[in-house]
């Protein structure tokens, strides 16, 4: 997993509350238990104005110009700022595979689906929890600042705007270590490494008929 320690980026919003993780990831794209490839269909039902089927060609595809995630001065953003509830739903972590094919690193809305939330740091990305007053002000910030940028520094868990405002953020330590480490529950695991070979070793001596 790619470690996350500071990110400077644009800025994308999605200006709707309880956006559900079948609204992320349409059920038909789910498929594969790959990781990649599902970022041409984030957002599939909003940002392409067909029904999108499974090995489509997106460049052949007609694109809502009203979404954000089409319109250029979004192009790039790395962040993205959402409303109440976002990533509830079904626990489908196509959902966060996704956003993080497309390129999200940092999500921020007033409060997230738990499951959903939990799938974020176990993929590497950094999903930001913010009063709802300060979301707000954001979502203006970035409607009336084309080229609006964040930079969010996770050692310091702070986030500062390029209009000057600064803010920081909550994170438990545990995950804030694994994002910075870049270590998901199969290099947790593999930190015992030579504890578990000395294990095995120890069982194939004492239980020798377990590995006939």
């Amino acid at each position: 997993m790619k470690p996350f320690i500071q990110l400077q980026s644009l800025v994308v919003p999605v200006d709707r509350a309880n956006v559900d993780t079948d609204a992320l990831i349409p059920k038909q794209f789910m498929k594969s238990i790959s990781r990649t490839g599902f970022g041409d269909n984030l957002f599939d039902e909003w940002r392409y104005l067909d029904r999108g089927e499974p090995g489509q060609d997106v460049s052949q595809r007609p694109r809502n110009p009203a979404f954000s995630l089409n319109q250029a001065r979004y192009s790039g953003a790395q962040i993205l700022l959402a409303r109440e509830n976002f990533g509830c739903g079904s626990s489908r972590e196509h959902a966060v595979w996704a956003l993080s094919d497309y390129g999200i690193r940092v999500l921020l809305a007033p409060r997230f689906a738990d499951i959903f939330f939990n799938n974020c740091f176990k993929n590497g990305m950094l999903p930001i929890t913010l009063p709802s007053e300060l979301i707000e002000q954001l979502f203006n910030e970035v409607e009336y600042n084309p080229g609006y940028t964040l930079a969010v520094d996770l050692p310091s868990q702070t986030i500062r705007s390029c209009t000057g405002m600064s803010m920081s953020f909550e994170i438990d330590a545990t995950r804030k270590h694994r994002l910075l480490e870049g270590l998901d529950d199969i290099g947790i695991t593999l930190q015992n490494a030579d504890r578990i070979r000395a294990y095995e070793a120890r069982q194939r001596l004492n239980t020798p008929w377990l590995f006939a």
